[in-house]
């Protein structure tokens, strides 16, 4: 009977004939190698470069190091949704499936819903450190060397709500009920993508024009972000959780988790965003414009563009009052201090 080594040779030189490889040849490398340190798997000296402030005001730092904090959690769900959609499967470049179950799993879904809120939990709880955590002067003049870059471009924010719901809930308020009955064709998708709803945040009130924010960012993710969209319109989050019998879907821990993913990603981060943009932003009475020109006053509170993920597992009243249980919850809290 074979040991417990000499079992993992087999299944080590098992691995790599199957990829046409000497197992011994690794081996040799593995016996000459160095030990991996720390510091190298994170790639922390390489991490630690990352920051460019273009002022010497010191507070800059906090502020490219908290966005870089924000893109990496962004990933982190964006990471989860991946896995969602594919049912945990993952097949490597040699075709081999690593994957679990054809079908999804709800708890596996529900685990997944649990880790991506967890990370905008962590998100929502430390914007104190942009709200609080910057001296305000320091701010209101280094922000203007910033321009016309704005939080409006993260492209990994638009891919987590692309990869939660169906386009047709993303489309601007004004225009969602006319593609009610439009096809998740390549043709509807395109027409759909045209009223995305973000597109408004980054247009002049005034004249309608689309702002070099805007210009920038759909000249390097336009394509990219419809492609997506394209990708997901089957599998997105929404549409794994309708292909679970009706059972799975009616659990009140899955359901309870989808609406927490809802609130989570367009009510409770945007409006930590709002409250945010509006202690820097709003002096004495005067709006300060925003960098790139996005219109935050009427871009971010959700009441306004009224974005839900997963309509159909809320009420009527609570989709008509969307985000104002958020703010009754701060008056309160404002009175308390």
């Amino acid at each position: 009977m074979r040991n417990e080594s000499e079992e993992r040779l087999a299944k080590l030189e098992e691995k790599y004939a199957s990829m046409g490889q000497d197992m011994n040849a690794y081996l040799d490398g593995l016996l000459i190698s160095n030990y991996l340190p720390y510091w190298e798997y994170v790639n922390l000296d390489t991490l630690l470069t990352l920051q460019k402030p273009r002022t010497d005001f010191p507070d800059e730092q906090i502020f490219i190091m908290y966005h870089q904090i924000t893109e990496l959690y962004f990933r982190l769900a964006l990471h989860e949704m991946e896995q969602i959609a594919h049912n945990g499967r993952n097949v490597l470049p040699n075709g081999n499936d690593l994957g679990w179950n054809d079908s999804l799993d709800p708890a596996f879904l529900l685990e997944r819903l649990q880790r991506i809120n967890r990370y905008f939990d962590a998100l929502t709880q430390s914007y104190g450190v942009m709200e609080t955590g910057m001296d305000k002067e320091q701010f209101l003049r280094f922000r203007m060397a910033l321009l016309p870059a704005s939080g409006f471009q993260s492209a990994q924010y638009r891919k987590i709500e692309i990869c939660a719901t169906p386009l047709r809930n993303l489309v601007h308020r004004d225009h969602r009920d006319s593609f009610a009955a439009t096809a998740d064709d390549d043709k509807g998708m395109d027409a759909m993508f045209q009223h995305i709803y973000w597109k408004a945040g980054a247009t002049e009130i005034g004249t309608g024009k689309k702002t070099l924010t805007l210009h920038q960012f759909e000249q390097k993710y336009g394509a990219e972000l419809l492609n997506l969209a394209k990708d997901y319109r089957a599998k997105n989050i929404w549409a794994r959780y309708a292909s679970l019998p009706e059972t799975d879907r009616q659990r009140p821990e899955l359901v309870s988790q989808m609406r927490l993913l809802d609130a989570n990603v367009n009510i409770n981060w945007p409006l930590q965003h709002y409250r945010t943009a509006a202690r820097y932003l709003l002096r004495d009475k005067d709006e300060v414009a925003a960098t790139g020109g996005t219109n935050w006053q009427q871009y971010l509170p959700p009441r306004f563009m009224k974005r839900i993920f997963f309509p159909d597992l809320w009420t009527p009243q609570e989709k008509d009052e969307w985000g104002r249980s958020w703010l009754i919850a701060q008056l309160n809290e404002a009175r308390k201090e």
